[in-house]
């Protein structure tokens, strides 16, 4: 298990940043926990230093192998050295294993260091790094052994319990390696799904806001269109009875053009209030109906009502169908449909004031929907006196996009054609796929 970094958790500010297998410095500083660790392995190393000494002159009364005086201070000397140089075991974890190493090849004091130096080199950098100098050690231990023990048998074991020491102290550095490279991936990925968390919480809030846009001009919109209308018309009358060119208006006229201002007004406060509430309530969620407490969204069945609304306006309209009998497209197919002619309609009194607009609505759930809404193209280009965002279009196909339809718009022999093509019904379309895809997968 080969890293490049330290194997500490992210965020850890202790210990070496050093690449593995390179004895580079590191920078980190380390905390209270670490200084503690610290204090605590160089006391364990100096016991043993100090426990090694006794049990080295006690051996040699027994064995009647006492060494001279200097033998015993350099010993104590090379240990004592060995447990000071444990102070840079994370910072320069393979240069104090050499160290520790070389000092118990010739010191029995050092051993305690060397157990801590090897279990540092296992923590702090990969086992491809270590193994070939813990083999040399290993093998710098054999003629002190051969040296200071008396009896082959003593020999033996004096070396195969030091062996077995080392081992056990590299193997335990590499757990704890393995332990924290594990909980530091566990960090990044827990990072990693968070920061892809906040970037689809991110995409939601987008679409969400696109959403809302799109249901605001598709509900509104046409209201306000046809609020400018009337409100057009009734100036218009009144500027050409104060210029002398008409009869003004008489009181029942104009209390009937207010009226119907007013019941305009009303209706686009009604389906305000209902797209905030449908809004609220998810119900332009894909395949899901609306379960809240607000009112229905319009639908393919309501086609009839907005064309007898803009022909009441003023708005020439031609509607033909060619659908089965008592059937029409529902769920978000049906309120797409909708919203199809309700654009064509809106464009047309937007951008075409008093040309005819022919709507014709096709299909059958075996083939699809198509809607077409048609006008003449006005003879010459002017502002459009009712004001818009110009952006009814890029939210009816992004919405059209969504039922897996296709739409198209643009100007064809003098006339502005707007057409789109949906499936029959938005469930039967997944159903459909969903056969199609275990079809193929019986054939696999």
């Amino acid at each position: 298990m080969d890293t490049s970094t330290d194997p500490r958790p992210t965020g850890t500010p202790t210990g070496t940043a050093a690449k593995a297998g390179n004895d580079v410095p590191g920078t980190g500083r380390r905390t209270v926990r670490d200084r503690t660790v610290d204090i605590a392995l160089f006391l364990f190393a100096l016991s043993l230093w100090g426990v090694e000494l006794v049990l080295f002159f006690l051996m040699g009364l027994t064995y009647s192998t006492v060494q001279p005086d200097w033998h015993y201070a350099v010993d104590a000397a090379v240990g004592l050295m060995a447990c000071l140089s444990l102070r840079w075991r994370r910072s320069h974890p393979m240069s104090v294993m050499w160290a520790v190493g070389l000092a118990a090849a010739v010191a029995v004091s050092a051993m305690g260091a060397l157990f801590v130096g090897l279990a540092g080199a296992a923590i702090y950098r990969s086992w491809r790094v270590w193994t070939v100098p813990f083999a040399i050690l290993g093998v710098l231990v054999l003629p002190w052994v051969l040296w200071n023990v008396p009896g082959t048998g003593m020999q033996v074991v004096t070396l195969a319990a030091a062996i077995g020491f080392m081992l056990a102290c590299v193997g335990w550095g590499t757990a704890i390696r393995s332990r924290r490279i594990l909980v530091q991936r566990l960090r990044e990925d827990v990072a990693r799904a968070r920061q892809d968390r906040e970037r689809h919480l991110d995409d939601a809030r987008s679409e969400e806001r696109r959403r809302i846009a799109r249901e605001m001009h598709d509900a509104v919109a046409h209201r306000m269109s046809l609020l400018s209308v009337h409100a057009g018309a009734l100036a218009y009358r009144t500027e050409r009875a104060r210029e002398g060119k008409s009869a003004p208006l008489e009181a029942e006229e104009l209390a009937t053009a207010v009226s119907v201002v007013r019941d305009n007004a009303h209706q686009a406060l009604d389906e305000l209030g209902g797209v905030l509430e449908v809004l609220r309530s998810g119900d332009l969620v894909t395949d899901e109906e609306h379960t809240g407490t607000a009112r229905p969204q319009p639908g393919a069945a309501d086609i009839d009502t907005l064309v007898e609304e803009a022909v009441a306006a003023g708005q020439r309209v031609v509607i033909e169908r060619e659908l089965p009998e008592d059937d029409r497209p529902g769920g978000s197919v049906g309120r797409t449909v909708y919203r199809v002619v309700q654009e064509g309609l809106t464009n047309a009194r937007k951008h075409a004031p008093g040309s005819r607009v022919h709507v014709e609505l096709s299909g059958d759930p075996e083939h699809g929907m198509e809607v077409t809404v048609a006008n003449a193209l006005p003879s010459s280009i002017a502002p459009a006196e009712i004001p818009g965002l110009g952006a009814g279009l890029a939210g009816l196909t992004e919405r059209v996009a969504l039922e897996s339809g296709r739409i198209s718009h643009g100007a064809v022999d003098g006339r502005f054609h707007l057409t789109a093509v949906l499936p029959w019904e938005h469930g039967r379309r997944i159903e459909s796929t969903k056969t199609a895809r275990g079809a193929q997968e019986e054939r696999r």
